[in-house]
């Protein structure tokens, strides 16, 4: 029986064939899936919503948004806990945000740590060991952003935590040493607190518990960390 190829052709023309495929599924074929980008977080009542349905949260749009632009973004973990302060992060949270593989993250904490009374020098001797512990785990450092305390003294029961003293310029102290830290480390910080205090004149801003912020107000929240995170990550993705 007489074939039609002799064999040492085709032999080349099956080495051809997978040559051709290595190359559409290499590194510059068009094929080629682009790099996920692992976005995890770490906070308190604030980055998970309370009050809200998990995909109002702000670190939940601000991952929607960013994929909508392209960017190849995915929420691998948001352990982010109501009432947790920075020790109660470090304790418990960063396990699992490690666990997470992240190689982006936010970062918005300190509110309880100020509702329970924890001092100015404690706060930031915390905030040090978590940010010290989150960019250990980062392949680039820099891909880590804070997001500051929001204001809760405008809302209807905000009052209730005080405890007697001013919560604004409490905040506002914790809000310094955050934005402190972050320069210290190059990193970028998105100031929320003015815009949160804008809850104080609209009720459609607040969750019917008096206290967290609705979705709409975390969607004017991602609406200003947006740009910061994209930026971010693209001026992140340049530098490799």
């Amino acid at each position: 029986m007489k074939f039609g190829l002799t064999i040492p052709f085709l032999f080349l023309l099956i080495l051809t064939g997978w040559q051709a495929i290595g190359q559409t599924n290499g590194p510059s074929g068009i094929s080629a899936l682009p790099h996920q980008i692992r976005y995890a977080v770490i906070g308190d009542s604030y980055s998970n919503g309370e009050g809200n349905s998990p995909d109002a949260a702000w670190p939940a749009q601000l991952t929607r948004h960013l994929a909508a632009s392209g960017m190849n973004v995915a929420l691998v973990a948001n352990p982010s806990r109501t009432g947790w302060t920075t020790q109660q992060a470090i304790d418990d949270e960063l396990p699992l945000w490690r666990a997470a593989r992240p190689d982006f993250a936010s970062l918005q904490i300190g509110v309880n740590d100020w509702v329970q009374g924890v001092d100015a020098k404690t706060f930031q001797q915390r905030l040090v060991v978590l940010l010290d512990a989150m960019q250990q785990v980062l392949p680039d450092t820099n891909r880590l952003f804070l997001v500051t305390i929001p204001d809760f003294s405008v809302t209807p029961t905000g009052a209730i935590f005080s405890h007697g003293r001013d919560i604004t310029s409490g905040l506002a102290q914790f809000n310094d040493i955050i934005k402190q830290e972050a320069a210290r480390r190059g990193l970028a910080v998105v100031d929320i607190f003015a815009l949160s205090q804008k809850m104080g004149g609209d009720p459609t801003l607040i969750t019917p518990d008096g206290l967290h912020p609705s979705a709409k107000e975390c969607r004017l929240w991602q609406e200003v960390i947006f740009p910061v995170a994209q930026k971010l990550l693209a001026k992140s993705a340049r530098l490799k």
